[in-house]
């Protein structure tokens, strides 16, 4: 059916300049490292005739591998304002400016003779990350039909899962990876950058944005026309108009109010804790772990790229696999699921880390314990996590919604990518330790607090929430309700 391609190639256009990068950018780095290195030890010799001590060299590295999050974390800030003001699809195409500036200071920064180019790079890099990450769900998840919202969002994690699989490919020797070519490799992401900007144009608006956020009725019934064919809209187009008569005389929301507001306490509540899991579960600390294991497991040092690319893989698999089954199962059992497996595969991975060099199958144990680890988390935390606020806030509430979890997910990336080496110095094998009570907690909250979305229109679950969110009031007197009525009617 024609309207089913215009959806998926609405997905495809969003994801390959959006979340692809995340994963892309996040993977490209890790082949070139030490040739990066070799190139700051140089050009300082060349700029000052004396070298660079080892200390510094690997703090001018840490330097730059940090110039990420921290671009993600202006990103994510600023992506709030860029989809309320310029709209959801503009947003995508304007982010992939910061995507080109990225690449042609990489692109350039050995014939500069100029490592800090390469940092400034990096923070450009995680710009454009940031604000994918944060607009590509909002904008699929408000252009999908409720049936199949979940799976549409969804797609996020796979297009990152995809990134991360294709950035271990061309990262490799016989690719991008060599001596000569790592400039190349780093200026890469210049490729999904303007396949985005051909594609997307052709595509609509989030008929959500259009209709709420600009009142423009006629350009949403274009939009909605073009994504679901000659199908009865009605339907649709009486839910999102309730929608527009709830947030009617509201302007959109800062992060601030949200916390001010009591009747979005455990909407917030929920994502907090939600995107700060994602990051502190310790799934981005397996890859760390990846070549040692695999070294230990008896793997040749030359195959580790292929075997390390099979980690990659596992998530890829997962979250197509999860994105086929969200609409079916629902988001509570995904989210629960994953993190209860974590958390038993992490008990698990700190026994064999124990032993790996008592028993002569633990190596194998400890390998096996990565890819599953990675697995649970594909088949849950990594795709579910971008999918909630879009559906437990409303249109005025959302982009604030996204900032704030976007800031979560970036500061604490940098967290763990700063604390990680020191835990394991501290912790030795038992550096699992804080990540296991990470994934306990988050399966008691999922499993105590978190309401099923699946199926349901956003007006329907903000009313689930609404009756959670004032159930504690009654002893101290109900009448917090009829205020926050007059709040959305001004």
């Amino acid at each position: 059916q024609l309207q089913n391609k215009i959806l998926i190639l609405t997905i495809c256009a969003a994801g390959i300049g959006g979340t692809f990068q995340y994963g892309y950018n996040i993977s490209i780095i890790n082949a070139p490292a030490s040739y990066i290195q070799m190139f700051m030890n140089t050009t300082w010799l060349e700029r000052m005739g004396v070298p660079l001590e080892s200390n510094v060299i690997l703090l001018l590295w840490s330097f730059t591998v940090s110039a990420y999050p921290l671009g993600g974390l202006t990103g994510a800030v600023v992506a709030g304002p860029m989809a309320i003001m310029l709209g959801r699809k503009m947003s995508l195409l304007l982010n992939n400016v910061f995507v080109i500036i990225a690449a042609t200071l990489s692109g350039f920064s050995r014939m500069a003779k100029s490592f800090e180019m390469i940092m400034l790079s990096r923070f450009f890099t995680g710009v454009n990350a940031g604000v994918s990450m944060n607009i590509q769900p909002m904008y699929l998840a408000e252009s999908a039909p409720k049936k199949l919202r979940g799976a549409v969002a969804l797609t996020s994690a796979s297009f990152t899962a995809l990134g991360l699989v294709l950035g271990q490919v061309v990262g490799l020797r016989e690719l991008l990876g060599g001596e000569e070519s790592w400039p190349f490799l780093l200026a890469s992401n210049v490729v999904p950058a303007l396949i985005q900007l051909t594609a997307l144009p052709w595509f609509p608006e989030s008929p959500r944005y259009l209709l709420i956020d600009r009142g423009d009725k006629e350009s949403c019934i274009s939009a909605l026309q073009k994504l679901r064919g000659t199908s009865d809209l009605s339907a649709e187009l009486e839910e999102m108009l309730a929608e527009q008569a709830a947030v009617k005389g509201q302007r959109a929301k800062n992060p601030w109010e949200l916390f001010q507001n009591p009747a979005l306490r455990w909407q917030l509540v929920s994502i907090v804790v939600l995107s700060s899991a994602m990051q502190l579960c310790g799934n981005d600390s397996m890859y760390f772990y990846a070549a040692y294991v695999f070294r230990k497991a008896g793997i040749p040092e030359d195959k580790i790229p292929y075997v390390v690319i099979g980690t990659g893989s596992c998530e890829l698999i997962t979250s197509v696999t999860c994105n086929m089954i969200i609409d079916y199962a629902g988001r509570r059992p995904l989210l629960l699921g994953g993190y209860i497996f974590m958390a038993g595969w992490a008990i698990v991975f700190m026994v064999a880390l124990s032993q790996q060099t008592q028993i002569s199958w633990m190596p194998y144990l400890s390998m096996a314990c990565i890819f599953a680890y990675i697995l649970s988390f594909g088949i849950g935390p990594a795709g579910v996590t971008g999918v909630l606020p879009t559906e437990v806030f409303d249109q005025m509430s959302r982009p604030a919604a996204y900032m704030i979890c976007g800031s979560l997910l970036w500061f604490n990336l940098f967290l763990v990518g700063t604390a990680f080496p020191f835990i394991v110095k501290s912790l030795a094998h038992f550096c699992y330790i804080p990540f296991l009570v990470v994934c306990v907690c988050t399966a008691l909250y999922v499993w105590f607090f978190l309401p099923e979305t699946k199926g349901k229109s956003f007006l329907e679950i903000s009313e689930e929430f609404r009756k959670r969110n004032f159930k504690t009031k009654t002893r101290a007197g109900f009448y917090k309700g009829p205020e926050e009525i007059k709040t959305t009617t001004l």
